[in-house]
């Protein structure tokens, strides 16, 4: 039976460091999954499980669970409320400025086979995402249009929750996350995936920062990256980067 690695658990939550292409829970947006964080995770227990926050498919590292209803509902009160820090690691295309905030809203995303009647014309929701430069490489190869290609390691913190906030700020800023196929580049996709084998998107949940919903506590969770990023950032020439 499949297992997935657990960052942290007590009586109330658990977190595991999600790999890259595995679904939170079941969806129809995918149908033919058909492996799940949810049902993995509750077979692995023994005992049901509660996310509390989304976190793409293609995304890797910190997944919260619940272990009752009520812890639930505390902790996606405070996702809601903005009680949840993340930080994300990301390759991106492009030399970034050293820091950024990025101040954009973006619009609810919606779709027919979930839900028919979304209004299409609801307003954008504020939506912030602050990022900091960490490294950069420019590699002799010509990706698209110029003789050379450039890449920025950057540390990620989103203000806001909105759904794949991350990932559409960047691409508005020019800088879209390596091996996103929804808002990527995908010339550099196909580099990446022929030069280094890389067949993921390069965007991890590293760690999160919470008050416990009941002891009051701050919890920190890291998440390690697995082996598929750490040898595309060793190839690159950054396995001695720091991401803290």
């Amino acid at each position: 039976m499949r297992t997935l690695p657990i960052l942290y658990q007590d009586d109330h939550l658990v977190a595991i460091n999600k790999p890259a292409g595995l679904l939170v829970h079941k969806s129809s947006i995918d149908r033919r999954e058909k492996e799940f964080a949810m049902q993995i995770l509750r077979d692995q227990l023994g005992r049901w499980v509660y996310p509390t926050h989304r976190l793409d498919k293609a995304t890797s590292g910190v997944l919260l669970f619940a272990l009752d209803n009520e812890t639930a509902r505390s902790m996606m009160r405070l996702f809601v409320e903005g009680g949840i820090s993340k930080t994300y690691l990301a390759v991106v295309r492009g030399f970034t400025q050293e820091t950024e905030l990025i101040d954009h809203p973006l619009k609810d995303e919606w779709d027919d086979r979930l839900d028919p009647r979304t209004d299409r014309d609801k307003a954008a929701r504020d939506a912030r995402t602050e990022y900091r430069r960490l490294a950069t490489v420019e590699l002799p190869f010509p990706v698209g249009r110029y003789e050379t290609a450039r890449y920025s390691l950057i540390s990620v913190e989103p203000r806001t929750g909105r759904t794949h906030q991350i990932r559409r700020h960047m691409k508005h800023i020019f800088h879209p996350v390596i091996g996103d196929t929804t808002w990527g580049d995908g010339k550099q996709n196909e580099f990446f995936r022929e030069t280094y084998n890389c067949r993921r998107m390069l965007l991890h949940c590293r760690v999160m920062s919470f008050p416990h919903p009941v002891t009051g506590a701050t919890i920190t969770i890291p998440a390690g990256l697995d082996g598929e990023f750490t040898t595309v950032l060793q190839a690159i020439g950054w396995g001695e980067v720091q991401p803290a």
